[in-house]
């Protein structure tokens, strides 16, 4: 079984790189890495661009290990305590950052098919507030012009299954005259500003992470680039 790796892999490849003696190799099999985006570290071209972690203080490493390593060139670090998984069992739905902008789309498909289906409903099954639910219903989305009623399934914004249990459970309350629980229009109006705030904070990390992965490959390119002409350089001379 492969070992897990650090919690911030590139942050704690520039803390070992700048604080210990231990190979390229060694902490680029610790952190997942390739050892050219090491060396770049090391060269300067990439770690400005990381805060350096410390892997002993959030106690992924021991000074032991780090020590038998810096001893030991062929040595490989092991994992003292790997990161723990963070996992979501409460709160509104997550959705990623490239299908964001299918949820009108999805929205406007349920509206058309099944009015029955209260806001509330359509909320926790997208991952949406009201306001955009309201924009869409009565065509005051800022980009109205370009929403395309789509079968949210088929978008990949929720399963057949979560769907059918919507329309069944909106079908029951309209065939029986039942409004919505106060509990549930509570807790969804508590969950629109939960949604709004996940997904910007989802957007600005997907959008900073993408950036320096882009800029961090350039730079590894950029350095072999360089060790090339450098390497046929001396060839010829």
């Amino acid at each position: 079984m492969a070992q897990p790796t650090p919690l911030m892999p590139h942050a704690t490849a520039s803390w070992l790189v700048d604080n210990t003696a231990l190979s390229f190799e060694q902490i680029a099999a610790f952190c997942g890495l390739h050892i050219l985006e090491v060396q770049a570290m090391a060269d300067d071209l990439a770690s400005s661009k990381y805060t350096g972690r410390d892997p002993v203080h959030s106690g992924e490493l021991t000074h032991e290990e780090i020590e038998r390593g810096q001893y030991e060139p062929e040595y490989r670090l092991k994992m003292h305590r790997a990161p723990v998984d963070v996992s979501r069992t409460k709160g509104p739905r997550y959705t990623p950052v490239s299908k964001r902008q299918d949820k009108p789309d999805g929205i406007a498909w349920i509206i058309r098919n099944h009015a029955e289906i209260s806001d509330a409903q359509i909320g926790r099954l997208i991952g949406t507030t009201r306001n955009t639910i309201n924009a869409i219903r009565d065509r005051s989305h800022w980009n109205i012009s370009n929403i395309q009623a789509k079968d949210p399934v088929t978008l990949g914004l929720c399963s057949q299954r979560e769907l059918d249990a919507a329309v069944a459970k909106a079908a029951k309350r309209v065939s029986t005259g039942e409004p919505e629980t106060e509990e549930e229009t509570q807790a969804d109006t508590g969950d629109d500003r939960a949604r709004l705030i996940e997904e910007l904070r989802a957007e600005r990390a997907a959008s900073t992470k993408a950036a320096a992965e882009a800029a961090q490959q350039a730079e590894a390119a950029a350095w072999l680039e360089a060790k090339r002409a450098a390497e046929a350089s001396e060839a010829q001379g």
